[in-house]
């Protein structure tokens, strides 16, 4: 039964990825979703093919390393097919990796929404621009959204798997577009620009400036204020986009994936933000548990056999052990002993683990699980491995 059901588990992760444009991959941190993202995308390149990028959208530099592609930035770089095939697999089509690089990708933006040259040159040389963009208006998450958009309308990939930042601040990426709409109606931004939309006003305040000068330096207020005018010249190209984001996310071409361990408050993060997700008419295509105990050491026989482990620990078991092993009857007793002692806390986590599995289940028709592995997974080869795992 358990075979027959993951046999299902894979047919149904695999649908889901060839049947949608964009796979956005969300979870609290430390779940290992970055890691989940990259072997779905492997997945995805060596059994259904096309052109596959994986984007990171979180900080952390852990992509790379997971794809064992040393450094990627803002522009896609190709996994070399030799990495598939040094893992012993042909790829039926291409993979890409990014990482969002925030201050190249605000640069791009300004090239892109200015309505002139002039415009253009004035933000990028404006001496406020390189402290501002960084800082404001959720940079970083607005960004991610606009390089996804650009990434889709581009049709350079048939699938985009995006590796989002934890959970919570995933949901702030999903509300980035709106909040940069808000941003252009907002009371600071036209406090900011009516010293350049008000004469009357600009000699008024001409002596706070000056004061302002003294203790702030030369202009800075003035190049503040410069710059924020310059980027209102630009709403129309930001504001359009971002109601675009927005239909890009619930366009039935785009999924949800949630990724979690079994633990509470990971299981707790992936609850809330599953329902978060299915409130906004978005769509949860799947859960993965990830790192998650087998199933089996829930069993009573499991139990029974644990139990009995200990009662033979000091008997002809650990003498037939110690035999094959060349070492003292006594070590292996005692290691017996210990093994089935500790198993009944394991099978304690395992039932936990369990019932919060069943929880997950009833938030999204399909619940993928993989176990934790003895490595750590760092190239092609052991991506291909997690990915055996939750999709077979």
């Amino acid at each position: 039964m358990e075979r027959r059901r993951r046999a299902t588990d894979r047919a149904d992760l695999l649908a889901l990825m060839a049947a949608k444009e964009m796979v956005l991959v969300c979870g609290s941190g430390g779940v290992g979703k970055t890691t989940v993202a990259a072997a779905m995308a492997v997945s995805a390149v060596t059994e259904i093919g096309g052109r596959v990028l994986v984007l990171t959208v979180d900080p952390a530099r852990r992509l790379a390393d997971a794809l064992g592609v040393g450094q990627i930035g803002n522009e896609a770089t190709l996994v070399p097919a030799s990495a598939f095939l040094e893992a012993g697999v042909e790829p039926r089509g291409e993979l890409w990796a990014a990482m969002l690089d925030t201050k190249a990708g605000w640069d791009d933006l300004i090239r892109l929404h200015a309505p002139d040259a002039k415009v253009r040159e004035a933000v990028l040389s404006n001496s406020t621009y390189q402290n501002v963009a960084s800082r404001f208006v959720q940079s970083h998450d607005y960004l991610a959204m606009e390089r996804l958009h650009e990434l889709h309308s581009s049709g350079k990939y048939d699938l985009i798997i995006v590796d989002t930042p934890p959970s919570r601040n995933a949901l702030d990426i999903l509300d980035a577009p709106r909040h940069m709409k808000e941003f252009f109606r907002s009371w600071l931004l036209r406090w900011l620009t009516v010293p350049y939309r008000s004469r009357l006003f600009t000699m008024a305040s001409k002596p706070f400036y000056q004061i302002a000068d003294r203790i702030l330096g030369s202009r800075f207020l003035q190049d503040i204020a410069e710059f924020f005018m310059l980027f209102q010249a630009m709403e129309r190209g930001f504001v359009r986009h971002a109601n675009e984001v927005e239909r890009l996310l619930a366009d039935p071409r785009t999924t949800f994936v949630v990724v979690s361990t079994l633990e509470a408050a990971p299981s707790y993060e992936a609850t809330y933000l599953a329902r978060e997700l299915v409130r906004r008419d978005y769509h949860l295509g799947a859960i993965i548990a990830n790192r998650v105990l087998p199933l089996s050491m829930t069993a009573k026989a499991s139990a029974t056999s644990a139990r009995k482990m200990v009662k033979a620990a000091d008997g002809e078991l650990a003498d037939r052990i110690a035999e094959q092993l060349g070492v003292s009857s006594q070590i292996v007793g005692d290691v017996l002993t210990e093994i089935g002692t500790r198993f009944h806390d394991v099978a304690v986590v395992a039932t936990r683990e369990a019932e919060r599995r069943s929880e997950l289940a009833e938030l999204c028709h399909l619940l993928v699980a993989a176990p934790m592995l003895d490595r750590d997974v760092n190239n092609v080869a052991d991506l291909l491995e997690l990915a055996a795992h939750f999709t077979s």
